[in-house]
């Protein structure tokens, strides 16, 4: 047994004035600050009464205000008096919530369904399913591992697919000058695309444009790729949203199906049912066997279970609620024609006070363009003006979140967008 005065032996005192060494951390430099969230700060610090914001991606009701859809309101009262417990899910999620989340995108008649040939699993929103989704690819894609994403398009799908170990390209798909669709070098880009590469798109209200292809461009856009062997991931964040129309929203995805395209589908129920917090989502993997959506299935569950292990319950209990009930699913449905047309009312209004002030620009496109974002075609030398002279704040690249437009202050806006482009 050692003696306490002999440890002075085994572990001598060390001295206070040794050097210390560097840092493991000394080296890592300070990240570029989030330009949305940069945004609300500098709209929450700024005192004009005036003051708009239009960077926010999160519908608001025409004061401004967050707002819960009564559907879900209903659905949680009900939850509430089912006294259900905080258990875990299953690593893959509530199995009603994400087999009628793919059915609300595939429809009811889809053969992918009948067959069994769907991996279906829940996810932390869209953000989350695109990550799993991109995991996947990362591990088991053959092919090059690159990704095309659209150009512009959403800024975390770049980090999303590169932090997965793929490679990123992009195609055409904006033309500033038309400020709607480059038809031509969309196709042109797709063309070009190596064999097996994955291209991301975004199935309704393409953020950050609005620009949506119609349904023959979509029928085109299927055709090249199929014809080169390409491997199609759609992003899905506003699924009845856009028109207010599940099934209208759902065109290009299902025109994909129609046509045998086996593909990744992410989608997320933040927009279309107001739940942003609750990180309420589903990836699908469409396969070519029963047998092989199983074995993906069982693969997906390995990416998940080390990330995060399994979803949050509570608002996949709301979706589910809502999707179990015909009375709140007519109540939901309701909810969404409400978003949708207040947004394409909003469109019109901020059109049609340019025009009646006497703007020499064309703006059409706010109205051809459909769903949450508008790029408006305002450059960055103007977007400045609007930020610092009326308090205006939007991304330096022109987009507006239309949902932060409202009847109190449509006005102002379009007086203070005329200003900075007049002349």
């Amino acid at each position: 047994m050692l003696k306490t005065s002999n440890l002075v032996f085994l572990y001598p005192r060390i001295s206070l004035d040794y050097p210390r060494h560097k840092s493991w951390f000394a080296d890592v430099k300070m990240a570029p600050p989030d330009a949305i969230l940069g945004l609300t700060e500098a709209f929450l610090s700024d005192k004009n009464p005036k003051k708009v914001n239009l960077g926010v991606g999160a519908y608001r009701d025409d004061g401004n205000k967050p707002w819960v859809l009564p559907s879900v309101r209903e659905a949680e009262k009900r939850i509430a008096s089912k006294n259900m417990n905080h258990e875990y899910a299953p690593i893959n999620g509530l199995a009603e919530f994400y087999n009628k989340s793919v059915e609300l995108a595939l429809g009811k008649d889809s053969e992918i369904l009948k067959d069994k040939r769907n991996s279906t699993s829940q996810c932390l929103s869209g953000t989350g399913s695109l990550r799993i989704g991109a995991a996947f690819l990362g591990l088991f894609w053959k092919g090059e591992r690159l990704v095309h994403l659209p150009n512009p398009t959403w800024p975390n799908h770049r980090p999303i697919f590169m932090h997965s170990g793929l490679k990123v390209a992009t195609y055409n798909y904006y033309d500033p000058k038309t400020l709607g669709l480059n038809e031509q070098g969309l196709y042109e880009s797709l063309c070009k695309s190596p064999e097996k590469s994955i291209v991301l798109l975004h199935a309704c209200a393409h953020n950050p444009t609005g620009v949506d292809p119609k349904k023959e461009q979509w029928l085109e856009i299927s055709r090249i790729m199929k014809s080169r062997n390409l491997y199609p991931f759609f992003d899905m964040a506003y699924l009845g949203f856009a028109s207010g129309d599940i099934d209208k929203d759902a065109e290009a995805v299902r025109i994909f199906a129609s046509e045998g395209h086996e593909f990744c589908l992410a989608q997320s129920f933040a927009k279309n049912m107001g739940l942003y917090g609750e990180r309420v989502g589903t990836l699908t993997i469409v396969c070519s066997t029963k047998d092989e959506a199983e074995r993906v299935t069982s693969n997906v569950k390995t990416i998940i279970r080390p990330m995060y292990s399994s979803p949050p319950v509570y608002g996949a209990r709301i979706a589910t609620e809502i999707f179990g009930d015909n009375e709140l699913y007519c109540m939901w449905l309701e909810d969404l024609q409400t978003m949708a047309n207040r947004t394409i009312n909003m469109r019109n209004q901020l059109m049609e006070k340019l025009v009646a002030l006497g703007s020499k620009r064309s703006w059409e496109h706010i109205t051809n363009q459909i769903g949450m974002f508008c790029y408006t075609g305002l450059n960055p030398e103007q977007v400045e003006r609007l930020t610092k002279e009326f308090s205006i704040y939007l991304t330096k690249d022109g987009r507006i979140a239309v949902v932060g437009l409202s009847t109190k202050n449509v006005t102002y806006v379009a007086e203070s967008i005329h200003a900075v482009t007049k002349g």
